[in-house]
């Protein structure tokens, strides 16, 4: 059977020439990527809950957090063989930047993070119950179009820094006006789509006899997808508000 590559940079084909795939090993299972998969989010929301109650305001901390994730989000996809030490210390590292974003987004916009986290979750499982009945096929045209989607808006990102950097900020990308939310729907459906794209690969891993240390390696894909569509609902909902404020002043 041939692999397919998902969206996500994590996944990575040469994942399945690991040479424990065969012998006495003992295989990757679905049972097994959802217990872990659990395990890091739990690990990520009390992180977050200890960061919003005692480190609200801790700037310094919040951003070596997310400079520690990506170290440690970087290392581990390129020696997964680590990954049931680092996807723990990923999230632990997550967990202290959802916990700083999320207390400060809920400050200006009270009720937000429960919003937002309630639609992630309901998208996740809506998704997995859709892709689990067959009703989303993951053929390789698809999978080329999230992939290329998810592309070009990381290098849209990155060059919103650097113009924003340069005294040139691309307004609408926070602004609350209906290009922003348009911008932001689109990004979500995207962050949504490259969730089918790792059920795909988990299915694919597990049919393939992966490992069963590559279970963690998994849930840390997953643990990616899910805290970039958590931080874009928040970022859509946080526009939607912004432009009925307006329209009520108006």
């Amino acid at each position: 059977m041939t692999l397919d590559r998902s969206s996500n940079p994590a996944f990575r084909d040469d994942l399945f020439n690991d040479r424990e795939c065969s012998g006495t090993y003992a295989p990757m299972t679905i049972r097994g990527t959802i217990d872990k998969t659990l395990f890091l989010i739990i690990i990520v929301v009390i992180s977050a809950s200890l960061t919003w109650t005692y480190l609200p305001d801790s700037v310094p901390v919040i951003l070596g957090a997310v400079v520690g994730a990506f170290v440690v989000g970087f290392i581990t996809s390129f020696k997964t063989g680590i990954s049931p030490v680092t996807a723990p210390a990923f999230a632990i590292l997550e967990g202290v930047f959802l916990g700083g974003f999320s207390g400060w987004m809920n400050t200006l916009y009270p009720g937000i993070v429960v919003q937002a986290v309630a639609l992630t979750f309901g998208v996740f499982f809506l998704l997995l119950l859709v892709f689990r009945t067959g009703l989303i096929h993951v053929s390789e045209r698809f999978r080329l179009i999230v992939i290329g989607a998810t592309g070009a808006i990381a290098l849209f990102y990155l060059a919103s820094i650097v113009l924003a950097f340069l005294g040139m900020p691309i307004e609408f990308i926070d602004e609350g006006g209906w290009p922003g939310i348009a911008f932001s729907l689109v990004v979500v459906i995207v962050a949504s789509l490259c969730l089918v794209l790792d059920f795909d690969y988990i299915r694919q891993c597990v049919d393939n006899g992966m490992p069963k240390r590559h279970e963690w390696y998994a849930s840390f894909t997953l643990l990616v997808t899910l805290v970039w569509l958590y931080v874009e609902i928040v970022r859509l909902l946080m526009k939607m508000r912004e432009l009925l404020q307006k329209s009520g002043s108006g």
